[in-house]
């Protein structure tokens, strides 16, 4: 089976940063794209950022309240997905949630195009 377990959630004022990491386990892991959501209760997941891969090299995508601030990037030999989070705000409190999706390429956006989910960091923004 394959598992996700994230790390590197805290609590941090406003303006700090965190570092969010998350590796993947399991024989047969193999992932064409990894992804992280955010999650507040009673609220949808919603998406972060996420990192595929294919022929043509690595692409990233953002979602536009983090752009500037968080970046994604991946050690494929360590099979970690790394969620570097900058000048944090209040709202980006969330439980922090990696996801990782075996062929995927449709929408890296949508939680649906994830088929492994990790249990989930909690990070607190002091203001």
């Amino acid at each position: 089976q394959v598992q996700l377990v994230e790390s590197g959630g805290g609590l941090v004022q406003a303006g700090g940063s965190l570092r969010l990491s998350c590796t993947a386990s399991g024989r047969a892991f193999n992932s064409r794209g990894m992804g992280w959501f955010r999650q507040v209760a009673g609220k949808e997941r919603e998406f972060v950022a996420a990192i595929s891969w294919s022929w043509s090299g690595r692409n990233t995508y953002y979602a536009d309240s983090v752009k500037g601030r968080f970046t994604i990037s991946a050690d494929s030999a360590k099979k970690t997905v790394y969620l570097q989070m900058n000048s944090l705000k209040p709202e980006d409190t969330a439980v922090y949630y990696c996801a990782a999706a075996r062929w995927g390429g449709n929408n890296w956006y949508a939680t649906a195009e994830y088929d492994y989910w990790g249990q989930g960091t909690q990070v607190t923004v002091s203001s």
